[in-house]
């Protein structure tokens, strides 16, 4: 029994490491649009480079990890972010900062596909709904973390009169003068090299799956693509990861260009905000879970997104300081909610199907693209509009899916 809590502890460790590294590109985005002058679709292109990584790697991903098993898999992962992070650090420059991206994206889509399924084996699956939001909380608060870590990084060596200590004069030493920004990927490169030595050290057993957790070969994925079902949840998640992407990475840059704010300032507190929310989210989405339908909270919480999103955009400075960190709330259980009504609504193949559910994570690459293509074309607000397409998707979930294995909630445990 306790070999199961210190394995779960670990799985949320990891999810904490992996969040930490994905979610800073909002906040810095306005920094490394000015050092490098980018346009809409150059800045577009940082968070297309890091999520087209899991379009490309997730299938495959799946494989890997039953070819090296999971132990293997996660050091495998973790020093494909290590050389990531160190690549841009040594040098800092835009075409570089593209492969680190992709880089360290090939390594989070790698691990997501060993954590999902380990959790659902580890857990158990009438749990999975319930440990997937558990694991969405621990996502958020590392994503709440970081912009605050860079906000602090970057005032303390923009400013040498602020006291630097240790730490930020190592820092101050190997980053450039003008980027201070690149910094945080120096604190990246030892976060993961940390990781491979938790890695190495902790005895991870080898997964013993169910014969429908295993990740069958290019057959069995074809004959996943042929059903409906599947098709529709990868949508969903497509959604879902397009939409989060779509607001988090555009929120600094939203607030500079329509209300003048500092993007290392309330920029990345309001990013910082947006993570930190959807943390908060999972408690009342939790609570939610144990007494009724997932599809039912899924859908409350979507209707709350569209409204805010509205006001978020065409309302004043102070709402839109409220709105983008409301949103993180109302979105804070859809990406589990989704995935575990995807998982329990087909009757085998669940770590195939799991490989395709997070190749739709590359929702994350084409919406903030395309967002940052309309920034140039008809201007950031009216670009953002586009997000009420895949929260309208979203909605159309909680009426199509049809789960075999329903959410475990309180009353439905008291009658067995």
């Amino acid at each position: 029994m306790k070999k199961k809590y210190y394995l779960l502890i670990l799985i949320f460790v990891v999810f904490f490491a992996i969040s930490f590294l994905t979610n800073i590109l909002g906040a810095i985005n306005p920094n490394v649009s000015d050092s490098f002058l980018l346009n809409g679709v150059m800045t577009g292109l940082l968070p297309f480079s890091f999520f087209i990584a899991y379009a490309l790697m997730s299938i495959p991903s799946g494989m890997i990890v039953q070819k090296i098993d999971e132990k293997k898999s996660l050091i495998f992962a973790w020093i494909l972010a290590l050389s990531g992070a160190l690549l841009f650090s040594l040098f800092p420059t835009f075409p570089v900062f593209l492969c680190s991206l992709f880089l360290i994206g090939c390594g989070m889509a790698l691990l997501q596909v060993i954590l999902y399924p380990l959790l659902r084996v580890v857990g158990g699956e009438k749990h999975f709904a319930f440990n997937s939001v558990l694991a969405q909380l621990v996502f958020g608060a590392a994503s709440f973390l970081s912009p605050f870590v860079y906000s602090y990084l970057v005032t303390h060596l923009d400013d040498p009169s602020l006291h630097q200590g240790p730490i930020i004069e190592l820092i101050s030493f190997v980053t450039p003068d003008a980027l201070s920004w690149v910094s945080i990927y120096w604190i990246f490169s030892f976060v993961s090299f940390l990781m491979i030595v938790i890695m190495i050290i902790t005895p991870i057993p080898k997964v013993m799956r169910n014969e429908d957790e295993t990740v069958g070969a290019w057959d069995t994925h074809i004959q996943l693509f042929k059903q409906k079902n599947v098709i529709l949840f990868f949508l969903g998640i497509f959604s879902y990861v397009g939409t989060e992407q779509g607001i988090s990475n555009w929120i600094s840059e939203f607030l500079r260009t329509y209300h003048g704010f500092k993007p290392e300032v309330e920029g990345s507190a309001t990013v910082g905000l947006f993570w930190g929310m959807m943390t908060v989210g999972c408690i009342p989405g939790m609570v939610l879970l144990k007494v009724m339908d997932s599809k039912l909270v899924l859908r409350i919480f979507t209707i709350a997104a569209i409204v805010i999103l509205m006001g978020t955009l065409w309302g004043n400075a102070q709402f839109a300081l409220f709105g983008f960190p409301a949103l993180g709330f109302c979105l804070s259980v859809t990406y589990a909610v989704i995935f575990s009504l995807a998982l329990n609504s087909v009757p085998k193949y669940h770590g195939t199907f799991a490989g395709i559910l997070c190749t739709g994570i590359a929702g994350g690459a084409i919406i903030s693209l395309l967002i940052g293509k309309l920034k140039d074309l008809i201007g950031l607000q009216s670009g953002m509009m586009i997000l009420f397409i895949p929260l309208i998707y979203i909605i159309s979930i909680t009426f199509w899916a049809k789960p075999i294995i329903k959410n475990a909630t309180i009353r439905k445990e008291d009658h067995h």
